[in-house]
C-alpha cells in the first residue's frame, strides 16, 4: 500500500464559482400525509439529524435535470427539492415535504417514465428512522399551494421494520424500483418499491450467500449472522449490471449483483488499513474503461481521531465468472485533522469535502493513478478577499489612510463607491445575509419591504447605516465602519452558506458544490491564474521561453508577491475604482501607492486612528506598521538583489517581465471559429461568473506588475536600474501594462456590474428594435434590474468545439467553462471580427455597447465608453497606438447618446446639465470626423439616427445629423441641447450650394430658426427668441413664431418682456397689437396677467397714448358688461362686485390719464354699442350723441349709431363706476338692476346715504333747471329719510322702487330691527346732519332747496317740528331784518304760508307775532329805515287766509279754544302793528316838504 504525500500546501486545481440567483429560493411547504401511528423516540441519535446533508440526482434525459435535496439537522423531518436545468434560469422556488417523523439522512429520485406522460413527474424514495417508506410522485413546484398537503394518489407508504429481529436500519439506498436497506445484523433487505404493487409476492427480499438456504433458516432457526453491522451501502452500474456494495462494521466489503441477487465479492479489509481503523463511508467511482479498473474509495475514523481514505483499485474481469481481482491495489490518503464532509468519485479523480475547523472548509482533488492531490479555491476565501477579510483592520486603514490623503471632499465617495460594488455583486451578494446585517444595525425591515428593495434603494440603505455609525466624519472612521459591516455581512455569509454536499455529474464531468443556501460549480484555472495562485515549476516552464531561465519568472513573481503581500488586497481595488470613476486618475493612486511602499505608515490624521483604536493600542500598531515596513524594505531588495542575479542584467529581467505580461494579456481568438448565439440559462450565467473570476485574477496580476514596475523605477539609483531600463519600462512596459489592466477592467466590468431596468416607455421603445416575441421581451424585462443579471448576460454567447450543445444539455464541466469563458472574453473585446480589427477597444464598441444600448443600460454603456475616452485622450501621442476616425466617432456617437438618456431621467439639476453639454461635446466632435458618415449609420437600430451620406457632401450630411441630434434633444425636453445643434444645422447650411439639397434653402433655415426660437422660448432666452424670429426668412413661419411668443409670454406671466422696450418688434408692433388684443378679447377678464393692461403698457412705452387709452376704455366696457350679467344673479357677492367696479374705476383713470397727454384736438376715442372693438383712429370725429346715456348705460332716450367717447364722458363714466363701488361696498340689501334710469340711480344713493356720490353725479350730468329739478328730487328724499317713524309717501318719480330689488330673507329679517329707537335715534340724527350740511352747501346753487327740504317735512309728517337750523335759514340767519317778513325765495313768508297750507296754525301765528313784535320793538337807529317808503312788507292775504282758517275751524268745531286764542292774539297784534304802520305813514307825510 502507497501513501500519498503529506497534506502540505497543495497547488490550486480549480475555483468555486457559485451559480447566480441560487440564493434566492422560496419554498413551498408539503406535508406528506402518513397512515402510521406515531412512532417513540429513534433508537440512535448518530443518524438522525446529526449533521446536515445534500445531494443531487442526475436525471440522463435531453436535456439532463439536476435534483438537489437538502436535509437540515435543525429540522430533521423535513426534506428540500428544487430542480436545476442547464437550459433555464435557476428556479425562483422548491419543495419543502414536511414528514411526520424524523428522516433517514438519505434521498434518492429519478424520473417516473411511467406516468410522466406530456410533464415530467419524478419519483422520491425515503425512508423515516421509524420504519417507514416512502414512494412520492412529484410534480412541477408550480402545481402545489404553498401550505398544502401533498397529495394522497401520488404518496405510497410502507412499513420496513415488519421484521424486528433483523435489527435497526443502518444504511440505505436505492436505485429505480428497488430500495435497500442495510440493517444492524448485517442483512440487506431489498423491497421493490414502484415495481412490484406491496401485497404481491416477492416484493421483498434479502441479499444473502445462498436465498434457499436463507429462508430454510428464516423458517426455523434464528438468522445465521454471516457479516457485522451494514456501515453503508452503494449501488453502482457496471456495464448494465446493478451491482450493489456493502461495507461492514467488521471491515468486511461484499459486492452483490442485484439482478440475480448472487454475491460477487467478499473481501476483509483489515490488512489494508490502519490499526484500530473503523469504516464509516463508501464511494464507488466509474468504470475506467481504457485499463478495466474501477476505484473504491472508504473513509476510515482511526485512532485519536485520525481519518483518512483508503483507495482500492480493482481489475476487472468481464470474461471470466470472478469479475473482481482479489487483490486491489490500495493507498491511504490521511485527511490530517477535521472531519469529511462528503467525497465523490469518478473514474479516476476523488473529491473530498472535509471541514478543518468551526468554520473553515476544504476541497481537495485526489488523482487515484498519480496519487497527486491538488485544493479548490472555496467561496468563503474568494468573498473573504474581496470583502477584506484576510486583512487587519489597522492595515486597511494605514494604506487607505494613504491614499485618501489627496481626495480630500471626494474620499468618502470613493470609498463608499468601493464598498459598494464589492458587496453588490453576483458570487457576494446574498440577500438573507445582508437582512441579518440590517438587523444587526437595527434596520428592520419586512421580508416584502426588503424585497421590494431595488438595487439603488438597497445601495441607499447601505450608506444610511454606515453614515449613521457616524463614518461621513473622515475616511479612516468610513473605512473601519465599512470594514465592520463587511465583517457582520461575511459572518452570516458563511452561516448561511455552510457546505452540505458535493455534486458530480459523471457524464459530463460537471463538479459542484451544495451549500446550505446555494449552489455552485467548480472550474479549472488558466495558466496565467495558476502563478497567481502559487508559482508552480511546471506552469512556470510551460509559460516560459525556451531562451529564458524558469528561475528568473520565479524571481520576478517573488518580487511581485513581495510587494503584494505588503499592501494586501487594497491597492489594486483603489485603482479599479479610479479606472471605473472619475473621481481620482490612475497615476495618482500608482503614485500614491509607490510613495507608501517607500516611507511607509505616515498618518495624514492621526487624531481620527486614536479615536478608532484607542491611544495604547494605536502606539502598538504603529510600531507593529513601521516594524513591517522595515521587514519589507529588506525582503523586497534581497529579492530584486536575487531577481538581477538570475537574470544577470535587468534588460533580461524586463524582458520576462514583458513574457509574463504577454501571457496576462487577452487572449484574441479567431472569430471564424466562435460561434456565437442568443441564450441565457444557468450555464450562461455561470459563464459570465467564470468571466467576472477571470477578469478580476488577471487584473489583479497586471496591477502587481505595473506596481512592481513602478516602484523599481521609483528606487532605480538603489538597484543599479539604468536610463535605457527606465525608458523602456516607462515608454514600452507601462503602455502595455495599463493596456492589459483597462482590458480586464471592461471585461469584468461588464460581468460583475448588474443591470438596471429603464423606464418603462424608454425599454418598450428600444425593445421595438429587437426582433423577439412577446414572451422573450417580458422575461428580458422580469430579468433587468436583478443583482445576478450583469450586462454580459444581455450578449450573445460562444458554442463548444465540434458543434457540441452542451450549453443546453448538461451542466459544464471545469474545463469546458474555463474554454468557453476564454471565448466569450475574446468576443466582448474583439467582437465578430477580431481579424479585421486592430484596436483593443473595437468589440467593445461594435459589439458590447451596441447591445447595451438597445436594452436601455444606457450609464453601463456610458461607463464603460467613458474609461476608453479618458484612457484614448490620456495617452501620449507617442504612445497612443493608431486607431481608425470611424472607430474615434463610433465611440462619442454612442457615448453622447447615453449621456443624453441618462441625463433625461436624472433629477439632480448640476448632473443633469453636466451630461447634457457632456453629450452635446460628444455629438459634436464625432460629427467632426471624416469617416463619420460612413460609421454611425451603423448604430442606427441603436441611436435612431438613419441618414447614410452616401452620394452627399459632408456638410449636408452633418446638416442631417445635427437636425437628428436636435429633434432627439427636443423628444426629451432638453432645449440646450436642441438649440445649439440647430445653429449648428444653419451654420452648415450657409456652406451648402442650393442644388445639393431637395428643399428651398428659405423653407430649410425657416424650419431650423423656427427650431432655435422653440429652444431660446422653452429656456427663457427671450432676446435670443426674438433674434429667432426676425432672424427666419420664411415668412409664414416667421408670424407663427411671433404668436407663438406673444401666447407663451403671456400664459407664463412674462408680459414685462413685451412692454419694458427691450425688445423693439421692429416692424411687427402691429402684429402684436393684433395678437395680443385677439388674444385679450378671447381671454377671461378674471385671467393673469390681464392683457388690456400689458395693451396699455405696450402703448405706453411706444407714447401711443390714444391707443393705449382706447385698450383700457375696451377693458372697462368689458367689465361694466360682466357687471350687468353679474348684479342681477344673487350667486356673485359684493366683494366681488366690489372688486370687479374697483378694476373699472382703474381701467377708467388708466384711459383718461392717457388720454389727457393727447393733444386736447384729438383726445377722444370712437366706439359702436354693436362692435367688439375700439377704433382708435378714426377719419373723422363723430358726433357725439347722448354719449352720456350710453357710456353710463342707463336707458338712453334716443342711441344714435356711433358715439364718441371724449375726455368729459370718461370723467362721467368715472363719476357712475365710483358711485356704483361705493354702493357694492356699504351691506346693501338693495342692488343695482342691470338697466335704470339715473335719477332712479341717485335715488338709490340717497337711500345708501351716499349723498355726496349722489350729488356729484347731479352736478355732471344735468345743467340748469334740469339740475335744479334733480337736485329738488334728491332734497326730497333727504328729508323723507329724515321721518323714519311715519309711512313714507310715495316718490314722485315713477320707477324708483322698481329699480330696487332686495337681496334675501336675511336681509328682510335685518331691516325689521331697525326700527328699534336706537336705531331710529341714530338714523335719525345722522339723517338731519347730512340734510342740514348738504341744504348749507347747495341751496346758494337753488335757492328754493330749503322750502323744497320744509314741505316734504311738514306733507311727511303732520305733527313734525320744522328744525331750527331749517327756520333759521327762513328767517335769514344773522342777517334777518326787523323791518318785516321779506327776503329771498326761502324767507319768513314762504314758511309762514307753508304753515298755513299744512295746517300749522299755531306756528305761523307765533311765526307772525314774532316778526310783528320784532317790527315793533326796532331799534332806534332802523326806524329810519323802516318808515322808508315799502320798507316792511308782510303777507297780509296769507294773514287773512289764516284768520278765515281759524274761523272755520271754529265753526266747524274744532279747537275751538284753541282757534279763539288764537284769533285773539291775532287780533291785538294786527291792531297794534296796524296803528305802528299808521304812525309811521303819517310821520313820512309829514316830513315832505
Amino acid at each position: 500500500m502507497a501513501s500519498s504525500a503529506s497534506a502540505a500546501a497543495k497547488p490550486v486545481a480549480g475555483v468555486e464559482v457559485s451559480i447566480p440567483g441560487s440564493d434566492k429560493l422560496d419554498w413551498i411547504s408539503l406535508t406528506v400525509p402518513s397512515s402510521s401511528p406515531p412512532s417513540p423516540a429513534p433508537p440512535s441519535s448518530d443518524t438522525v439529524g446529526s449533521r446536515d446533508l445534500a445531494g443531487c440526482h442526475v436525471i440522463k434525459d435531453d436535456p439532463q435535470s439536476y435534483i438537489v435535496w437538502r436535509f437540515h439537522k435543525n429540522i430533521p423531518n423535513a426534506l428540500e427539492l428544487f430542480d436545476v436545468s442547464p437550459n433555464k434560469e435557476f428556479p425562483s422556488t422548491g419543495l419543502r415535504l414536511v414528514f411526520k417523523d424524523a428522516l433517514y439522512p438519505f434521498a434518492f429520485l429519478y424520473k417516473n417514465e411511467v406516468k410522466s406522460g406530456s410533464s415530467t413527474i419524478y419519483s422520491l424514495i425515503t425512508v423515516t428512522v421509524s420504519g417507514f417508506a416512502y414512494l412520492c410522485n412529484i410534480h412541477s413546484p408550480s402545481s402545489y399551494s404553498p401550505g398544502s398537503t401533498f397529495p394522497v394518489n401520488d404518496t405510497l407508504e410502507i412499513s420496513v421494520r415488519n421484521d424486528a429481529h433483523l435489527g435497526e436500519i443502518t444504511a440505505v439506498t436505492a436505485t429505480p424500483g428497488c430500495l435497500l436497506i442495510g440493517r444492524q445484523d448485517g442483512s440487506i433487505s431489498c423491497y421493490q418499491l414502484g415495481k412490484i404493487d406491496p401485497t404481491s409476492p416477492g416484493f421483498s427480499y434479502e441479499l444473502c450467500d445462498d436465498a434457499v438456504i436463507g429462508r430454510i433458516l428464516r423458517n426455523f432457526v434464528s438468522r445465521v449472522r454471516g457479516a457485522g453491522p451494514v456501515k453503508d451501502i452503494v449501488i453502482s452500474d457496471l456495464h448494465g449490471r446493478k451491482l450493489v456494495f456493502s461495507i461492514h462494521e467488521d471491515n468486511a466489503l461484499r459486492v452483490w449483483d442485484l439482478s440475480n441477487r448472487l454475491r460477487l465479492l467478499s473481501l476483509n479489509l483489515t490488512p489494508y488499513q490502519p490499526q484500530g481503523a473503523k469504516l464509516s463511508r463508501l464511494c464507488v467511482g466509474s468504470i475506467d474503461m481504457d485499463k478495466d479498473l474501477i476505484h473504491i474509495a472508504i473513509l476510515y475514523h482511526g485512532a485519536s481521531d485520525r481519518n483518512g481514505i483508503i483507495v482500492y483499485s480493482f481489475d476487472l474481469n468481464t470474461e471470466e465468472k470472478m469479475l473482481f481481482s482479489h487483490e486491489p491495489s490500495a493507498f491511504d490518503v490521511p485527511l490530517g485533522e477535521g472531519k469529511a464532509i462528503d467525497i465523490k468519485m469518478s473514474s479516476s479523480k476523488l473529491w473530498i469535502l472535509k471541514q478543518v475547523g468551526s468554520i473553515s472548509y476544504e476541497l481537495i482533488d485526489l488523482d487515484c493513478d498519480t496519487e497527486s492531490s491538488s485544493a479548490y479555491k472555496l467561496q468563503e476565501e474568494t468573498v473573504g478577499e474581496q470583502l477584506f477579510q484576510d486583512s487587519d483592520d489597522a492595515d486597511l486603514i494605514w494604506i487607505s489612510d494613504a491614499l485618501c490623503s489627496f481626495l480630500k471632499d471626494d474620499a468618502l465617495n470613493f470609498l463608499s463607491s468601493i464598498f459598494l460594488r464589492r458587496l453588490i455583486q453576483p458570487g457576494v451578494y446574498q440577500s438573507l445575509a445582508l437582512r441579518e446585517t440590517f438587523l444587526d444595525y437595527k434596520k428592520f425591515l419586512s421580508e416584502s419591504q426588503f424585497q421590494s428593495l431595488s438595487l439603488t434603494g438597497i445601495r441607499k440603505e447601505i450608506v444610511g447605516i454606515i453614515e449613521r455609525e457616524g463614518a461621513n466624519k473622515n475616511p479612516n472612521l468610513s473605512v473601519y465602519n465599512w470594514k465592520k459591516f463587511c465583517s457582520q455581512f461575511f459572518q452570516h455569509w458563511r452561516e448561511n452558506n455552510l457546505p452540505y454536499g458535493l455534486l458530480l455529474d459523471s457524464n459530463s464531468g460537471a463538479f459542484g458544490l451544495i451549500r446550505k443556501g446555494s449552489l455552485s460549480l467548480f472550474r479549472h484555472l488558466e495558466s496565467a491564474e495558476q502563478l497567481a495562485f502559487g508559482s508552480s515549476e511546471s506552469v512556470v516552464s510551460h509559460l516560459s521561453d525556451t531562451s529564458i531561465e524558469p528561475q528568473v519568472l520565479v524571481e520576478v513573481l517573488a518580487c511581485i508577491k513581495s510587494i503584494s503581500h505588503h499592501l494586501g488586497w487594497v491597492g489594486h481595488t483603489f485603482y479599479h475604482e479610479s479606472l471605473i470613476s472619475s473621481i481620482v486618475s490612475s497615476e495618482d493612486i500608482i503614485s500614491q501607492l509607490v510613495k507608501f511602499l517607500e516611507a511607509g505608515f505616515g498618518p495624514a490624521s492621526p487624531a481620527s486612528l486614536v479615536t478608532i483604536f484607542g491611544s495604547d493600542a494605536y502606539l502598538a500598531k504603529r510600531q507593529s506598521a513601521h516594524k513591517n515596513q522595515r521587514k519589507f524594505m529588506v525582503e523586497i531588495l534581497l529579492s530584486l538583489h536575487n531577481l538581477l542575479s538570475s537574470a544577470t542584467s535587468w534588460g533580461g529581467a524586463l524582458l520576462v517581465v514583458e513574457r509574463y505580461l504577454q501571457c496576462l494579456r487577452p487572449q484574441k481568438l479567431n472569430a471564424r471559429n466562435i460561434e456565437l448565439k442568443t441564450g441565457y440559462g444557468l450555464n450562461y450565467s455561470v459563464m459570465v461568473q467564470v468571466m467576472s473570476q477571470v477578469a478580476r485574477k488577471m487584473f489583479e496580476s497586471a496591477f502587481n506588475v505595473h506596481l512592481f514596475l513602478a516602484y523599481l523605477v521609483n528606487i532605480s539609483g538603489q538597484v543599479s536600474l539604468t536610463q535605457a531600463d527606465v525608458a523602456k519600462i516607462k515608454l514600452h512596459l507601462f503602455p502595455l501594462v495599463e493596456e492589459i489592466l483597462l482590458q480586464w477592467a471592461l471585461v469584468l466590468y461588464a460581468g460583475a456590474t448588474p443591470t438596471t431596468r429603464p423606464p418603462l416607455e424608454d425599454f418598450s421603445s428600444q425593445l421595438s428594435s429587437l426582433q423577439i416575441g412577446d414572451a422573450d421581451k417580458f422575461s428580458l424585462r422580469k430579468r433587468l434590474g436583478s443583482i445576478y443579471f450583469t450586462q454580459a448576460c444581455l450578449l450573445d454567447f460562444p458554442s463548444l468545439d465540434g458543434g457540441r450543445d452542451s450549453l443546453s444539455s448538461s451542466i459544464l464541466n471545469l474545463t469546458d467553462l474555463i474554454d468557453l469563458t476564454r471565448k466569450f472574453i475574446s468576443s466582448i473585446l474583439w467582437g465578430e471580427d477580431s481579424e479585421c480589427t486592430s484596436s483593443i477597444f473595437s468589440g467593445l464598441i461594435t459589439h458590447l455597447t451596441p447591445i447595451l444600448v438597445c436594452h436601455g443600460q444606457y450609464e453601463a454603456a456610458e461607463n464603460l465608453l467613458g474609461i476608453v475616452d479618458t484612457y484614448s485622450r490620456n495617452k501620449r501621442a507617442s504612445q497612443r497606438e493608431h486607431c481608425g476616425d470611424s472607430e474615434w466617432c463610433a465611440r462619442l456617437h454612442l457615448r453622447g447618446f447615453c449621456l443624453l438618456m441618462l441625463a433625461n431621467t436624472e433629477l439632480d439639476t448640476v448632473l443633469k446639465d453636466q451630461k447634457t453639454h457632456e453629450s452635446i461635446r460628444c455629438f459634436f466632435r464625432a460629427a467632426s470626423g471624416q469617416e463619420a458618415p460612413q460609421t454611425l449609420q451603423n448604430f442606427s437600430s441603436e441611436t435612431g439616427f438613419h441618414h447614410s451620406g452616401e452620394g452627399e457632401s459632408v456638410a449636408v450630411w452633418r446638416v442631417h445629423y445635427y437636425q437628428w441630434a436636435m429633434h432627439l434633444f427636443e423628444q426629451y425636453s432638453i432645449s440646450e441641447g436642441a438649440c445649439r445643434f440647430a445653429l449648428a444645422a444653419l451654420e452648415q447650411v450657409d456652406a451648402i450650394a442650393e442644388d445639393e439639397i431637395s428643399e428651398p434653402m428659405s423653407t430649410v433655415r425657416g424650419r431650423l430658426w423656427a427650431n432655435v426660437f422653440k429652444c431660446s422660448l422653452d429656456l427663457k432666452r427671450y432676446g435670443d427668441a426674438y433674434s429667432a424670429i426676425i432672424s427666419n426668412p420664411d415668412q409664414d413661419n416667421k408670424f407663427i413664431c411671433l404668436r407663438r411668443f406673444v401666447i407663451v409670454l403671456c400664459e407664463i406671466g412674462a408680459t414685462k418682456i413685451l412692454c419694458d422696450g427691450e425688445i423693439p418688434f421692429v416692424g411687427l408692433v402691429n402684429r402684436v397689437e393684433k395678437e395680443l388684443f385677439s388674444k385679450a378679447e378671447r381671454a377671461d377678464l378674471s385671467s393673469k396677467p390681464n392683457l388690456y393692461k400689458v395693451l396699455y403698457a405696450f402703448e405706453a412705452q411706444r407714447n401711443n397714448w390714444r391707443k393705449a387709452a382706447a385698450f383700457m376704455y375696451r377693458y372697462s366696457v368689458r367689465l361694466k358688461k360682466e357687471l350687468d350679467l353679474q348684479m342681477g344673479e344673487s350667486r356673485y357677492s359684493n366683494s366681488h362686485i366690489s372688486s370687479a367696479l374697483q378694476d373699472r374705476l382703474h381701467a377708467l383713470s388708466s384711459a383718461i390719464n392717457a388720454l389727457q397727454l393727447v393733444d386736447h384736438a384729438h383726445a377722444w376715442l370712437d366706439v359702436s354699442p354693436n362692435e367688439a372693438s375700439t377704433r382708435v383712429s378714426p377719419l373723422k370725429k363723430p358726433r357725439n350723441g347722448c354719449a352720456e346715456n350710453y357710456i353710463s348705460d342707463l336707458k338712453p332716450e334716443q342711441q344714435g349709431t356711433q358715439y364718441c367717447v371724449d375726455l368729459d364722458a370718461l370723467e362721467k363714466e368715472i363719476v357712475i363706476t365710483s358711485a356704483q363701488y361705493m354702493l357694492s361696498l356699504r351691506d346693501s340689501k338693495f342692488k343695482l338692476s342691470g338697466s335704470q334710469t339715473l335719477s332712479n340711480f341717485v335715488d338709490v344713493l340717497i337711500h345708501e346715504n351716499l349723498h355726496e356720490a349722489a350729488f356729484t353725479v347731479i352736478l355732471k350730468f344735468w345743467k340748469g333747471s334740469a339740475m335744479k329739478r334733480e337736485l329738488e328730487s334728491a332734497f326730497v328724499s333727504m328729508a323723507q329719510n329724515c321721518c323714519p317713524g311715519t309711512t313714507r309717501k310715495e316718490s314722485s318719480r315713477p320707477n324708483v322702487r322698481s329699480a330696487l330689488l332686495l337681496l334675501s330673507a336675511e336681509d328682510r329679517m335685518g331691516d325689521s330691527m331697525e326700527d328699534s329707537p336706537v336705531a331710529i335715534q341714530f338714523k335719525g340724527s345722522g339723517q338731519w346732519e347730512a340734510l342740514e350740511h348738504h341744504l348749507e352747501n347747495y341751496r346758494k346753487l337753488h335757492p328754493r332747496l330749503p322750502v323744497v327740504v320744509a314741505e316734504t317735512l311738514l306733507h311727511t309728517d303732520p305733527y313734525i317740528e320744522l328744525p331750527l337750523w331749517l327756520v333759521h335759514i327762513f328767517k335769514g340767519g344773522r342777517n334777518a331784518k326787523s323791518w318785516g317778513m321779506t327776503g329771498q325765495e326761502s324767507d319768513a313768508a314762504t314758511l309762514f304760508r307753508l304753515y298755513i297750507n299744512y295746517g300749522r296754525y299755531t306756528e305761523a301765528t307765533n311765526l307772525l307775532l314774532e316778526y310783528l313784535e320784532s317790527y315793533a320793538m326796532s331799534r332806534p337807529g332802523d326806524v329810519i329805515n323802516r318808515k322808508r317808503m315799502s320798507a316792511v312788507w308782510f303777507p297780509y292775504t296769507a294773514v287773512q287766509q289764516l284768520w278765515c282758517d281759524l274761523e272755520e275751524m271754529q265753526s266747524a268745531g274744532h279747537s275751538v279754544e284753541q282757534c279763539s286764542q288764537l284769533k285773539k292774539l291775532l287780533s291785538q297784534s294786527l291792531a297794534a302793528h296796524l296803528k305802528q304802520i299808521k304812525l309811521d305813514s303819517e310821520d313820512v307825510l309829514s316830513s315832505r316838504p
